[in-house]
């Protein structure tokens, strides 16, 4: 059986930097006492030389964080149409250089939507251009392997735990487990890293889950569901419109997630009830089933 070609990687440089910097401050005793804050660092895109956008970010993972970036404005379809991704953190910038340039880049450019992405994040063109061409469809999951996700999960948010202002993203399967954790000033940041990484070495997504720390809006789905994952999981809340793009693409949703609760808001026919709690507070303080809604 013949072996299929190798693909055309673009050339990447390594620019990652600590998150976390060293500060002193003082407690609610007037104590001084030594921690740490996250670096927040801006980096400008440039593609093909061409200003783009600059983002805010820790700067740890950079180059999947753009490789990502990339893929989810859907600016470039192919990895291998991608000729060198270079961080130069001097010049807080970063020169994307393309093998022959991005087809209807002022037209992707003149369409943007500014969106809910911790503050403020911006999309180029057409939001649901491929959102209406995906159809996922969700494998069946089991309660108990939420449950250990999301315990798993507590061994993660190192910067988090160290500094706080981030957002924590997980690439996760449910024979796996966590596969790859990121964290990042914003929740849309880590994400992308994500798809950076599953673009880079070829990872299908049909088979994982998306766990983040953020809340589910409209844009995390969408982004979610370009990746080809079915399922999105939360501890946080979700929106009206993340649950409308959820239900039309397919997705699995589940938010609220911590401990042993969790609400499954799209998707509870794919949930295997094996670990219902025996039962949970009611108000007044008795106690009741918990029922498999």
């Amino acid at each position: 059986m013949a072996s299929l070609p190798a693909r055309q990687l673009p050339e990447l440089s390594d620019a990652g930097l600590k998150a976390t910097a060293n500060v002193s401050a003082r407690n609610e005793f007037g104590e001084a006492v030594d921690g740490a804050i996250a670096v927040e660092r801006a980096l400008t895109i440039y593609l093909d030389k061409r200003e783009i956008v600059t983002l805010m970010t820790l700067g740890n993972h950079p180059e999947l964080l753009i490789l990502g970036w990339l893929r989810n404005q859907r600016l470039v379809d192919n990895i291998e149409a991608i000729e060198a991704i270079q961080v130069d953190w001097e010049t807080e910038s970063v020169a994307i250089k393309t093998r022959a340039g991005v087809a209807e880049l002022d037209d992707k450019l003149a369409r943007k939507t500014v969106t809910t992405g911790c503050g403020q994040g911006t999309v180029f063109g057409d939001l649901m251009t491929d959102i209406d061409r995906i159809r996922l469809s969700a494998p069946p999951l089991k309660q108990s392997a939420i449950y250990a996700l999301l315990q798993n999960l507590s061994d993660y948010n190192e910067i988090y735990r160290n500094a706080g202002a981030v957002h924590g993203c997980a690439l996760c399967s449910e024979d796996q487990g966590i596969e790859l954790f990121i964290e990042d000033v914003g929740r849309h940041n880590a994400v992308d890293a994500i798809a950076g990484h599953m673009w880079l070495d070829g990872i299908d997504g049909e088979d994982k889950l998306f766990y983040t720390t953020g809340r589910l809006t409209s844009e995390m789905v969408i982004k979610v569901a370009l990746m080809r994952i079915p399922v999105l999981l939360s501890r946080s809340g979700i929106t009206a419109m993340g649950l409308e793009i959820a239900q039309q693409v397919g997705v699995t949703l589940i938010a609220r997630a911590k401990g042993r609760h969790f609400l499954v808001y799209h998707g509870g026919d794919k949930i295997v009830y094996d670990a219902i709690p025996p039962s949970r507070p009611a108000r007044g303080g008795r106690e009741t089933r918990q029922a498999p809604d």
